[in-house]
């Protein structure tokens, strides 16, 4: 008798103490968002590392990440391609999720005709990568702007601590993957 109240008490302890252990374990969008601020006021380099024609002018220039303001809401991600300076990856909180938008300008700070598209995550994720298909209103921008093709779109972004960062695209025939260094920070 004694050895069956011993053995019910260490089979409830073991179960309180995975459910604890679940209960400290941190959704994966605020794994992902707390990776991210880990980067916050940090800049990297990186290179395409997909093949696809389409993007031999991104390859062929230096590309530059920069992770700035930052909050446990929104992350801020200007994304530089040699010189233009046009792009911000804006990575946010939803109710359900996380959010990613693509925050679009031109030199002089007016915003692009294709300004604010992404998508919302539709499931979990990962602490170490997140998957944003396009949303209903970048479709309809999409399709007023001459640019159906990226109807189909689905992001995502991964962030591997101390290793890399990565940015990609993926649609019907079309993969495009940005990687960058984490273990090598740009300092000025």
């Amino acid at each position: 008798m004694k050895i069956l109240s011993l053995a019910a008490a260490a089979a409830l302890l073991a179960t309180v103490a995975m459910s604890a252990a679940v209960a400290q374990t941190p959704a994966p969008a605020d794994a992902f968002m707390t990776r991210l601020n880990a980067l916050c006021g940090q800049r990297f380099e990186g290179r395409v590392v997909t093949t696809d024609a389409a993007d031999a002018k991104f390859a062929s220039e230096r590309l530059f990440m920069h992770v700035r303001d930052c909050s446990p809401e929104e992350v801020r991600i200007p994304f530089a391609v040699g010189q233009d300076r046009s792009r911000t990856w804006v990575v946010s909180r939803t109710a359900a999720g996380l959010r990613l938008k693509h925050d679009h300008r031109h030199e002089d700070g007016t915003t692009d005709v294709l300004h604010w598209y992404g998508g919302d995550t539709v499931n979990a994720g990962a602490a170490e990568r997140q998957e944003f298909p396009v949303d209903a209103e970048s479709i309809a921008l999409f399709n007023a702007n001459d640019a159906a093709v990226s109807t189909t779109n689905v992001w995502a972004m991964e962030v591997h601590p101390e290793r890399m960062f990565a940015y990609e695209l993926r649609r019907p025939n079309r993969h495009f993957r940005v990687e960058f260094d984490l273990a090598k920070p740009i300092v000025d």
